[in-house]
């Protein structure tokens, strides 16, 4: 097993077929792209885009590929802009188990291929799913607790199997220099929890994204790497980044159980790990009718983890970190009874009032009951009532899915800006029916700005 898993892994994702799968996770896939096309749109509002779009004009001149929502660039410059704009505005996905965001490295990448090589959106969809299911699934057999301890992120250090995996899917690679891929993306892998509360840890994305890329197109040109890079004794990912892992959870089931079905998706821009609080929150506020001169506290718990990434911005100083910040999210919603876009501009968050409420009357707590994106909200009034609300499975997770129409109506929100009203009802009806879709370039055509 331990010998075999690169090989088993490369083979599964050069021979996927679209019979291969199974009609609910063909669904997942669109929703899933979808989604992503809708974070994407949102992204060029992030406050650093024009820094990376500037960026990746400056790898390339030609205009050869589609940014979405915007105009054209080169291979490299598409594939690092669509990676971050999906997660410019910290509402993309995320593997719940790994809290690693897979879209932004696996969707630029295969829609660039597929629309540089005039490929369908059947080619598209198996490709996406390929590379979702691997990275999903090497983020699994890495043990992520262990693979955390050491300090890693994941999107930098396995999201970019997934960007091979698509690729080399699409320019239909046989297992061998599928493996290949997989050595050259490893050699890649990068990027740890040092730029948390910064905006790097959104560039290990597209960063991440590129380099798969890169992998995939080397390995096409038979460069020579190991075939075995998963559990290589010296140096292979599952050694090197964690404790040997859990290399049988990669391959255990594969093409049976299908682990992408576990990414989860965000209706709120705000940090995953606390969707589960920001839940409980909406629920409290809407089932008492709750409103600021009602609530003398209130008082969030959450698991350490949650704890240390989320609760260490009372006074937040800027977009970026009230888009992280759990007092924050707590207090506009109670005041807002929304949390879209509009409420992390400059014009909202530094409103004196919510700025003194977050910092004073949001109370955040670690509680060892508490694990993943659980949560419990509390509200003491002023009247002296106490309520509290518990947040098992936020909306959006794989046990709360977003419907089609939730996903749709996020796509609408956020289109609006960028395209006219004709090509959105024309991108949601090309991906409604992706399998259908004669060409991946008539679809990133409608998605171009204008």
């Amino acid at each position: 097993m331990t010998t075999d898993v690169t090989a088993t892994l490369a083979d599964f994702a050069a021979g996927l077929k679209f019979e291969d799968i199974p009609e609910r996770v063909r669904e997942n896939c669109r929703v899933l792209l979808l989604d992503t096309l809708a974070c994407a749109l949102a992204g060029h509002l992030g406050e650093e885009t024009p820094q990376v779009a500037a960026m990746a004009g400056a790898l390339g001149h030609s205009e050869e590929l589609s940014i979405i929502g915007g105009g054209r660039s080169s291979l490299a410059g598409t594939t690092l802009l669509n990676g971050f704009l999906i997660t410019a505005v910290t509402m993309c996905d995320v593997h719940r188990s790994t809290l690693t965001h897979i879209t932004p490295e696996v969707v630029p990448p295969a829609l660039a291929i597929a629309e540089r090589d005039g490929l369908s959106g059947r080619d598209l969809m198996v490709a996406l799913v390929a590379g979702c299911e691997t990275a999903t699934r090497i983020g699994l057999g890495l043990d992520f607790p262990e693979f955390r301890k050491r300090g890693w992120h994941g999107p930098g250090v396995f999201g970019l199997f997934g960007s091979a995996a698509a690729v080399g899917r699409l320019r239909k690679f046989d297992g061998e220099t599928m493996a290949r891929a997989f050595g050259l993306a490893g050699s890649q892998s990068a990027g740890t929890f040092a730029a948390w509360g910064t905006p790097t840890v959104k560039f290990h994305q597209c960063r991440g994204a590129l380099s798969g890329v890169m992998a995939a197109l080397l390995a096409e040109q038979k460069f020579v790497a190991t075939k075995e890079f998963l559990t290589a004794a010296d140096g292979g990912l599952l050694n090197t980044y964690s404790n040997g892992g859990r290399p049988q959870d990669i391959v255990s089931g594969l093409g049976q159980r299908w682990e992408m079905e576990n990414i989860a998706l965000r209706l709120w821009p705000s940090a995953s790990t606390i969707q589960g609080m920001i839940t409980a929150t909406f629920d409290l506020v809407e089932q008492h009718q709750l409103k600021p001169a009602d609530v003398r506290k209130l008082r969030v718990s959450m698991s350490k983890t949650a704890v240390d990434l989320h609760g260490i911005f009372p006074r937040y100083k800027a977009k970026f970190e009230a888009l992280l910040s759990t007092h924050y999210a707590a207090a506009v919603i109670l005041h807002d009874r929304e949390l879209t876009l509009a409420q992390f501009e400059p014009s909202r968050y530094d409103d004196p009032a919510l700025r003194r409420f977050s910092a004073e009357q949001v109370e955040v707590v670690a509680d060892a009951s508490l694990s993943g994106v659980q949560a419990v909200v509390e509200v003491e009034t002023t009247d002296g009532r106490k309520l509290s609300i518990r947040c098992e499975h936020p909306l959006g997770s794989p046990e709360r899915p977003l419907t089609r129409a939730q996903v749709e109506a996020k796509f609408r929100s956020y289109a609006k800006a960028r395209l006219p009203a004709a090509r959105i009802d024309a991108v949601l009806a090309a991906v409604t029916k992706l399998e259908d879709y004669a060409s991946v370039a008539e679809l990133m055509t409608l998605l171009r700005a204008g």
